[in-house]
């Protein structure tokens, strides 16, 4: 699951970077509101990484998804950007869960055709 959810943050911060520079153009926004948005959430993404297998990682995830969301009132097209990435990260533990219990059976079925027969 480390591994799918720290896909997903950094696939977040690239999105985050281009979604900045497609909101700069806005007449209705300052670069610099646009960048301190844009850059707190690319900023938390990247560290959110190296925290994912700590405890309360996952917690720290789905903060950040919801201060994503409503980072949307002042960058609006947040707004979309933060329900994808919300139902992104949801995917990202769901599915990683499971893979990680796959790779869990899987260990154990190799381990258990490695012992002695009659140990």
């Amino acid at each position: 699951m480390r591994m799918l959810c720290a896909s997903t943050l950094l696939g977040e911060f690239f999105v985050i970077g281009f979604a900045g520079l497609v909101a700069m153009k806005s007449d209705d926004l300052t670069t610099a509101t646009v960048w301190t948005v844009c850059g707190i959430g690319m900023l938390l993404s990247v560290l959110l990484c190296g925290m994912i297998s700590r405890p309360g990682g996952l917690q720290l995830g789905w903060a950040l998804q919801i201060a994503l969301v409503a980072s949307g009132f002042v960058v609006p097209m947040m707004f979309v950007l933060g329900v994808i990435f919300g139902a992104l990260w949801w995917a990202s533990v769901h599915y990683g869960r499971k893979i990680d219990e796959a790779k869990a059976r899987w260990a154990a079925a190799q381990e258990a055709a490695e012992a002695p027969a009659g140990g």
